[in-house]
């Protein structure tokens, strides 16, 4: 069984910055992709960004690009995510997923870990 544990949510004030991890751990697996994705209270769980494993090739949602950066660190399978300059509507929780090579989508997740920016 393989495992996503998230590190690294806290209260931060708007402006601030705060680097997110997600490490894996049980048994090996080849991941396609790794991801974050964040569910604000009353809202639908949205993607953030995404690398890809093979190749390094990021991916970022409007709403991040500029000021979030995801990075891997392949031999820990692990994923982090630079957020700066963050922003009151950038709370949420924040959650790592991977996509096994094939797997169609995200089939392995973490337990999630909040972000507070407060305005």
């Amino acid at each position: 069984q393989v495992q996503l544990v998230e590190s690294g949510g806290g209260l931060v004030q708007a402006g601030g910055s705060l680097r997110l991890s997600c490490a894996a751990s049980g048994r090996p697996f080849s991941a396609y992709s790794m991801a974050w994705f964040r569910q604000a209270p009353g809202k639908e769980r949205e993607f953030v960004s995404s690398i890809r494993w093979s190749g390094g090739t990021t991916y970022y949602a409007d709403s991040v690009k500029g000021r979030f950066s995801i990075s891997r660190e392949n031999a820990r399978y692990a994923v982090y995510l630079q957020m700066n300059s963050l922003k009151p509507e950038d709370t949420a929780v924040y959650y790592c997923a991977a996509q096994q090579v094939g797997s169609r989508d995200y089939n392995v997740w973490g337990q999630g870990t909040q972000v507070t920016v407060s305005s």
